[in-house]
């Protein structure tokens, strides 16, 4: 038989060197690992970071402090007991009383749910407006970009504060115009932010490999290009949070946000100011618990800037 159909091993070689390795004797070159999803590798690149995680943790004491202690005090936080007023803090009253008796224990945690409320909510709405509108211009680019970014300077030419002001005195006050007033152009650094990112993303192979397949435009934008520039998105996001806060307090502080009995950090920092010679724990607990919390989000913000882009550690 010719040479051409003989099927033998060449020397040295055996059928068994060419039978398949079990599952289990498979190598760590990465065959039949399970990729990780983006919110997966997110959360893993969060806890590896020590200074995110510690601005993490201390946000979630403060969230469930603000949920709990309201709850389980059984002081009222908006009832004047006038026989009690400027109480010193004591067993009864750990963070004592302010000039009509109310309890400041209860009243520095209410104030925590309003902060933190309109920071995340106000926040949240940047994103969502930010996204979108970014997004669009990065992708399209061309005219859309160029008349979309112009009318995005032209709104953050306005000083931010002064358009919260205006607002708030056209308005009565309250947390959803506190809200809405932050919003109105509170979003565009987040739209310039992921209309940066787009714009390096969209000429990625997979965002043109999904085109060439006929995904939509928006398809494409969100399926494809946000996931993937969700680390800048979430820096941004958590040094927002406590943009708003500060802003929602100093509105308080200024009377022009939250209104009394409703507690608020503002409120009663601008009560404290005036007592803090005789009675500094009115004044003492809500900048406390407020400066920790903006120190808490600027950490977890500075903690994540690092784990997604190392280059950037001091």
């Amino acid at each position: 038989m010719s040479d051409k159909y003989n099927t033998a091993a060449p020397d040295g070689l055996t059928p068994d060197m060419f039978e398949k390795l079990p599952k289990s004797d498979k190598t760590d070159s990465g065959e039949g690992r399970k990729s990780l999803t983006a919110w997966q590798d997110i959360w893993m690149r969060l806890v590896s970071n020590k200074l995110a995680m510690t601005g993490f943790w201390i946000i979630v004491v403060m969230a469930v402090c603000a949920i709990a202690i309201p709850i389980l005090s059984p002081n009222d936080h908006s009832t004047n007991y006038l026989d009690n007023t400027n109480a010193a803090p004591s067993a009864a009253h750990w963070f004592g009383t302010d000039d009509l008796g109310r309890d400041m224990l209860e009243r520095t945690w209410k104030g925590a749910q309003v902060s933190l409320f309109v920071g995340v909510v106000a926040a949240l709405i940047d994103l969502v407006i930010g996204i979108i509108y970014g997004g669009i211009m990065g992708y399209f680019g061309g005219k859309v970009d160029e008349v979309m970014n112009r009318f995005s300077e032209i709104l953050a030419a306005i000083p931010y504060l002064l358009v919260v002001i205006l607002l708030l005195v056209v308005m009565e006050p309250s947390i959803t115009t506190i809200i809405i007033a932050m919003s109105i152009t509170g979003w565009i650094n987040m739209a310039w932010i992921v209309r940066g990112q787009i714009m390096q993303l969209k000429n990625q192979e997979y965002a043109l490999a999904s085109k060439s397949l006929g995904a939509g435009a928006f398809r494409i934008i969100f399926r494809h290009l946000i996931p993937n520039a969700m680390g800048p998105i979430l820096v941004t996001l958590t040094l927002t949070i406590p943009n708003a806060i500060f802003t929602e307090a100093f509105l308080s502080f200024l009377g022009l946000g939250v209104q009394s009995p409703v507690a608020s950090w503002g409120t009663m920092i601008d009560e404290g100011v005036s007592a803090i010679d005789l009675f500094p724990w009115r004044l003492l607990f809500p900048a406390f618990f407020l400066s920790l919390t903006i120190f808490a989000f600027n950490v977890l913000g500075d903690g994540l800037r690092d784990a997604f882009d190392p280059k950037l550690k001091k």
